[in-house]
């Protein structure tokens, strides 16, 4: 199936924060960049450190520039100009490379604020935060501040055709069971449905993933079954709950658009074990896409020139086609 690329006004604008400057952020976000294929599906602008973004202009082909603007709708829509926003949220003498610092976390939060405000201003139809470092935000104070949505926030990771979203993240797996609620089902079921219909699948197929092997526990029978009644009551299209060991094969084959698992170990491992390389995470919350990488800021790599921006490049396209309502590009593992 050919792509045919949109008129240049319907391509979303995507607001890119260059993640933590000490780290990869710049380097995988120029390379993405000069890439050549961004601007032939979005209209993006980064957000952060112009200075940040000057340094790592040795790593790319000549003739690439860094261009400071004020507002989204100022970009050149050049692959060789780097457009960025510098609000001044961080001086320059405080990036030390491959060290956490508080002026590095603080801005890289100062800058997905900022971004969030664009959003919901309408001067963004998406957003895209580069690799952050969530040890130099925790020394800022500033951690709660990634996409410090009101109600409940979902996680969502995709690579290929393998889609998951989680029912709970960062939770102890001895805990998971309490937050199992058919309510809880319900509603992450709505949730889904409505952002895949707004993202460009007309008729989202989910399926839910058991908490027990063989999805056989009073988990399933008490909580899972009765809120994915409850969803099909609502006219959404819902198979489960399948056995954990199977459901991901299934996706990957194209029987569901999404796997809705019930803890992080559950759907991370089958994300990474699928296709690690180029994989991103979208948060499933903000009233606008929201995408993100699922690697860090490789300190230990910094200014060598070999950073991976695949992770990243496919995170824009994504926000851009989400954005767009044409669904998930067909890139990935597989």
């Amino acid at each position: 199936m050919t792509h045919t690329t949109p008129p240049a006004f319907a391509r979303p604008r995507v607001g890119v924060v260059i993640g933590d400057p000490s780290g990869i952020g710049p380097e995988v976000v120029a390379k993405a960049w000069t890439s050549g294929r961004l601007h032939e599906e979005c209209r993006p602008v980064l957000l952060g450190s112009a200075i940040a973004m000057e340094q790592v202009l040795p790593l790319l082909p000549s003739g690439v520039s860094v261009r400071i603007i004020d507002a989204p709708d100022q970009g050149s829509d050049s692959a060789r100009v780097l457009d960025i926003i510098d609000s001044g949220a961080l001086d320059p003498r405080d990036i030390i490379v491959g060290v956490d610092t508080i002026a590095c976390g603080k801005a890289s939060a100062d800058w997905l604020d900022e971004a969030d405000r664009l959003a919901r201003a309408g001067a963004l139809d998406a957003t895209v935060m580069g690799p952050i470092s969530a040890v130099a935000m925790q020394m800022a104070g500033v951690a709660d501040r990634v996409i410090n949505e009101p109600g409940q926030k979902y996680l969502l990771l995709a690579s290929g055709a393998l889609r998951i979203a989680h029912l709970t993240d960062h939770v102890p797996l001895g805990a998971v069971s309490t937050l199992i609620t058919r309510d809880l089902i319900e509603q992450t079921l709505r949730k889904l449905d409505a952002a895949l219909r707004s993202w460009g699948i007309k008729r989202p197929r989910i399926a839910v993933a058991g908490f027990n092997p063989h999805a056989k526990g009073t988990e399933e029978e008490e909580q899972i079954v009765p809120g994915i009644e409850r969803a099909r009551a609502a006219g959404i299209l819902v198979a489960g709950p399948v056995s954990p060991d199977t459901v991901f094969r299934q996706c990957i084959e194209g029987q569901h658009d999404i796997v809705l698992a019930m803890y992080h170990d559950q759907g991370h491992i089958a994300i990474k074990t699928w296709g690690f390389s180029g994989n991103i995470a979208i948060v499933l919350g903000p009233p606008y896409p929201h995408v993100t990488v699922a690697h860090g800021t490789a300190y230990d790599i910094v200014g060598k020139g070999v950073a991976d921006h695949t992770m990243v490049l496919n995170a824009i396209l994504t926000a851009g086609s989400l954005a767009a309502g044409r669904s998930f590009p067909t890139f990935g593992a597989g």
